[in-house]
């Protein structure tokens, strides 16, 4: 590959390196590639996922109090606590990815979600150790936001660049798929884990299983992290100022708007796929049997049509249209699915309405990721991208669930995840209407 030459006004710019022609032939192989580089986000929402799943039994057993509704309270109040971190771990992370290249950042965040994983795994319970239990769980909770936080951006921006550019939505497509086969697999976890074991065995070790399988799985992802072929090679020149300085300066516009962008999508992914087995179980009453088949569909779903979305959004020139028509969409379907769920309509209804809406909001998630990677330059890409979806989720999807059952408890309206994810549609819509799509930027 011949050298670049770097003028001073041109140091933040980086060498482009494709799956033709950027690594060796050992470490060329497009679906290891792609499988290591998801592995870390599909194992992020796989632990999102089962934690939410047994939340209630997390509730109890760290978090143990004379009310059912405060244990479940804190237990979810506990899930949104790692969100905090995602701000710091994207300005760090994002900044080493765009600093130091896509792979070596993508291994270190697979490193640091293990240590996190570990410590919510094998953290002792209230009635063992008495406050150092939540303590320890906080602690692993907050450690994984951190490396959530930088995940998202270096992952997606290495799968923009790992090809040509009339592909890149189905590259992307990959991100999405991750989280829905992860969402899937912790749905079946805890679907077979309910059902084959009993009470006193999910409380005494059953509810650990999901999260020691998650985690011995991540020393496969941080070896074959670390035999990567690199996308981003920074200049030898160190950049002006810290990526977050320049993205206030250069890209404020797209950062405020696309945190907006992000609200319908992140609350009704954490609502839909994660909260609902709680909430039908704990406001509707419905068994925990019923309730998990929600979190499979969706799940199924997000594993499946992202690829299609992706080679669809391949085939458009702009984002903004999709993304408004599928949202408007999506809007539609929001009361009546909840409505049909508190009234006793068939349940079948209420699966086929949560399929569509759910169709919508995968394809609506792909084309949101192209539109805010392709608003940003390639040398503060995993930094805008880090950065824009991090506080998007700390801010409407992390604490999600605890909002939504605040307001159960304070209303005691069975109707306010509805109410919640309608407001988020709205905001979405209006950030959408805002946006000044241009033309996809080059690869520099």
């Amino acid at each position: 590959m011949k050298k670049v030459k770097c003028a001073p006004a041109e140091a933040e710019l980086a060498v482009s390196l494709p799956f033709s022609a950027a690594a060796p032939a050992s470490h060329r192989s497009p679906a290891k590639s792609l499988f290591a580089v998801t592995l870390g986000n599909g194992l992020e929402i796989y632990d999102f996922a089962v934690y939410s799943f047994f939340s209630v039994i997390i509730g109890h057993l760290f978090f143990p109090t004379d009310s059912d509704s405060a244990s479940l309270l804190l237990a979810v109040a506990t899930f949104g606590v790692g969100f905090f971190m995602r701000p710091l771990g994207s300005l760090v992370l994002g900044h080493y990815a765009d600093k130091h290249g896509r792979k070596a950042a993508l291994t270190l965040i697979m490193a640091l979600m293990a240590l996190g994983v570990a410590l919510v795994a094998f953290a002792p319970t209230y009635a063992q150790v008495g406050m150092l239990a939540p303590a320890m769980l906080v602690t692993g909770r907050l450690l994984q936001g951190f490396s959530a936080g930088g995940e998202v951006g270096a992952a997606t921006s290495w799968l923009m660049e790992a090809g040509d550019q009339a592909r890149r939505g189905s590259r992307v497509s990959w991100q999405m798929a991750s989280q829905g086969g992860a969402a899937l697999l912790g749905a079946a976890m805890g679907a077979l884990l309910t059902h084959s074991l009993s009470q006193d065995a999910l409380y005494s070790w059953g509810w650990r299983i999901p999260f020691i399988v998650g985690l011995a799985i991540m020393p496969v992802g941080i070896y074959i992290r670390r035999h990567l072929h690199e996308t981003h090679v920074p200049a030898i020149a160190a950049p002006a100022s810290h990526p977050a300085s320049r993205l206030w300066r250069d890209y404020r516009r797209q950062m405020l708007l696309g945190i907006l962008l992000g609200m319908k999508s992140t609350t009704s992914f954490y609502i839909i796929v994660y909260y609902m087995p709680a909430y039908m179980v704990h406001t509707l009453h419905m068994p925990a049997s019923t309730s998990y088949w929600i979190s499979l569909l969706a799940g199924g779903l997000t594993l499946v049509v992202p690829f299609f979305a992706g080679k669809l959004a391949d085939r458009l020139p702009r984002r903004k249209p999709l993304l408004l028509a599928c949202g408007v969409g999506s809007l539609l379907l929001i009361w009546p699915i909840f409505a049909t769920l508190h009234s006793g309509a068939p349940f079948a209804l209420t699966m086929a309405l949560i399929a569509i809406d759910q169709v919508l909001v995968n394809i609506t998630a792909v084309a949101f990721f192209l539109l805010i990677l392709e608003a940003f330059p390639r040398s503060v890409r995993a930094s805008g991208m880090a950065l824009i979806y991090a506080i998007s989720a700390t801010l409407f999807g992390g604490f999600a669930q605890f909002n939504v059952t605040w307001l159960l408890n304070v209303t005691g309206n069975a109707m306010a995840p509805a109410w919640y994810l309608l407001l988020s549609a709205l905001v979405s819509l209006t950030a959408l209407l805002a946006w000044r799509e241009k033309p996809v930027l080059s690869d520099e």
